[in-house]
């Protein structure tokens, strides 16, 4: 009898271990998802968190470091008339190009740019169906 209530017992405490270890990646992993406008429109600011901002790439994309550094301005597609300067370190895909509208993950910094760790181009229409 005591040895059925040990293996209870410890299935209990991995159960709940397994929950928390999920819970806990799930939470670190979740980054919310601002429009241009939405993110420096904000009372508090949310310096240093995991965010993903989506935006229209402006014209005037300069590459550094053999084009392994870019720095863009992301500016709102919800018609307001702000923009968001963004700085990524790393390759890009082909469809990335000034007019195309991406959502870039990372971080706000405090001196107001974003630091990207990674650019998702949105799809262009030439690939919906007709």
């Amino acid at each position: 009898m005591f040895k059925k209530k040990k293996f209870v017992i410890g299935g209990i405490i991995i159960g709940l271990a397994l929950a928390f270890l999920g819970y806990m990646g799930f939470v670190s992993g979740a980054s919310y998802y601002y429009e241009v406008g939405e993110l420096l429109g904000l009372d508090s600011p949310v310096y240093d968190q995991a965010l993903r901002v989506n935006g229209e790439v402006a014209p005037g994309i300069e590459r550094e470091a053999g084009g392994l550094v870019l720095r863009f301005t992301l500016n709102d597609v919800t018609g307001s008339d702000v923009s968001l300067p963004v700085v990524y370190r790393g390759a890009v895909s082909d469809t990335f190009q000034a007019g195309s509208e991406v959502v870039v993950e990372g971080a706000y910094t405090a001196d107001g740019i974003f630091e990207a760790t990674a650019i998702l181009a949105r799809c262009a229409s030439k690939y919906l169906p007709a």
